[in-house]
């Protein structure tokens, strides 16, 4: 089993459960999700504000361990903690990447049932359409992360190509810094106000026979956000080490070998 499996695993699990108690229950589980579930998600999500806004000020701990080191040396229990800020934020990333990579084969399956239905049965399924969009847009949500976590993404090699591995420690800091962090801030602030409405209506399909999971769907883009600061806070504390004459735990090779 891959990392990410149990995940998903566990989800569709639970899942199915609550499908098959509905069932059993005449509706009750969706009439009480539909009566419970938006308070319970506003005092969520009061919380984990209230947690950002006083855990923020921790992103800043390997810049400033960075600047730090060209004075003094990086204490010994630092070290230690930018280790296990890596392993706990990636091994995050990496699950989370890891299940979403099964909405990659969601797709194909997906697409092809699409067109033999509509060219071969005459046949248009709402759900199975609005499930490629779902599927595509949770794919790259909340596989990116993982793939920053590889070095999947694509980069501009003007600097780096050349540079030591010290001075690639100091571009991945400050482009950490400089672009990561404040793009994520800034899609993730932008995005907790809908998401707030969403969940307050339960938002689903505009279409009668569509999906109704839309506050799910919006949910996964500040989700994003807090992944990608997760694994910018990764990228940060692999560059301190290195600053500082340590060696970090290694990247994973290839998405496609289970290790993230």
């Amino acid at each position: 089993m891959r990392q990410g499996d149990g995940l998903l695993l566990t989800l569709l699990v639970i899942t199915t459960g609550l499908m098959i108690a509905d069932g059993m229950t005449g509706g009750a589980v969706a009439s009480w999700a539909q009566q419970n579930v938006p308070a319970i998600a506003h005092q969520t999500g009061s919380v984990l504000g209230w947690i950002g806004g006083k855990a923020w000020p921790v992103l800043f701990v390997p810049l400033l361990l960075a600047v730090a080191n060209r004075f003094i040396s990086v204490p010994s229990g630092a070290i230690s903690s930018m280790r296990t800020t890596i392993k706990l934020a990636e091994g995050i990333t990496g699950r989370i990447g890891g299940a979403a990579r099964w909405f990659a084969l969601g797709l194909v399956i997906a697409t092809a049932v699409i067109v033999i239905q509509r060219y071969v049965f005459g046949y248009a399924s709402t759900k199975l359409a609005e499930s490629v969009i779902y599927m595509h847009a949770l794919l790259f949500l909340l596989a990116a992360a993982s793939t920053l976590l590889a070095d999947g993404h694509v980069r501009v090699d003007i600097f780096i190509a050349k540079a030591s591995e010290r001075g690639r420690a100091w571009i991945d800091l400050f482009g950490t810094y400089l672009a990561l962090f404040p793009m994520s801030a800034l899609i993730l602030w932008s995005s907790t106000g809908y998401m707030n409405s969403t969940w307050r209506i339960l938002e689903r399909s505009r279409e009668s026979d569509g999906l109704p999971f839309v506050f799910l769907l919006k949910t996964a883009i500040p989700l994003f956000a807090i992944l990608m600061i997760l694994q910018g806070l990764a990228i940060a504390a692999r560059a301190v080490m290195t600053l500082a004459g340590e060696e970090p735990p290694a990247r994973p090779k290839n998405l496609g070998e289970g290790e993230v």
